[in-house]
């Protein structure tokens, strides 16, 4: 019987979930394909949900996760880790968003003090920018997480003390 009302509730809510999937979105397939997958998720995970709670709220929130989830996968895939020396191709984002000369000439300072760090240093702080977490630079680069952390509030410390005039 549990299974009934469950289905029924899953089924109720589909109409909100799709609107609210589409300005996660912003693309009718990407909703459709969010909104598939929530609904699996709880199907699966339905001995989990505890009956008499927010039924909308739950999805809501598996929909969400399942969002950012996607997104930071995303990202992930998307960042390329420099290994070289000298940091050939720096993880920062060719088109930076700065569109004034004094923007770029920051931007230039800035992997300048960067490349002039050691790769200790450089390497965490750049797959930082890149949108890694802390917990997998420190896996990727077998380091403990607190040095991890060190080292990039460090590299922050010393980009902020070098551009101090620049601001």
């Amino acid at each position: 019987m549990k299974s009934v009302s469950f289905t029924k509730d899953l089924i109720g809510v589909q109409d909100e979930l799709l609107r609210f999937a589409y300005k996660l979105t912003a693309n009718r397939e990407e909703a459709n394909d969010l909104l598939q997958e929530t609904t699996l998720k709880a199907l699966d995970n339905e001995d989990k949900y505890i009956p008499d709670t927010n039924f909308k709220g739950w999805m809501y929130t598996i929909m969400r996760n399942i969002f950012i989830n996607n997104y930071r996968k995303i990202v992930r895939e998307q960042t390329f880790v420099d290994q070289t020396d000298n940091l050939y191709h720096l993880n920062l984002p060719q088109d930076s968003g700065f569109d004034s000369t004094e923007g770029a000439y920051d931007l230039k300072e800035m992997r300048r003090i960067v490349n002039s760090l050691p790769k200790e240093y450089k390497v965490p702080f750049s797959m930082h920018v890149s949108g890694f977490k802390y917990r997998e630079i420190a896996e990727r680069l077998n380091l403990p997480l607190g040095t991890v952390k060190s080292r990039i509030f460090f590299t922050r410390q010393r980009l902020q003390q070098e551009l101090k005039d620049f601001v």
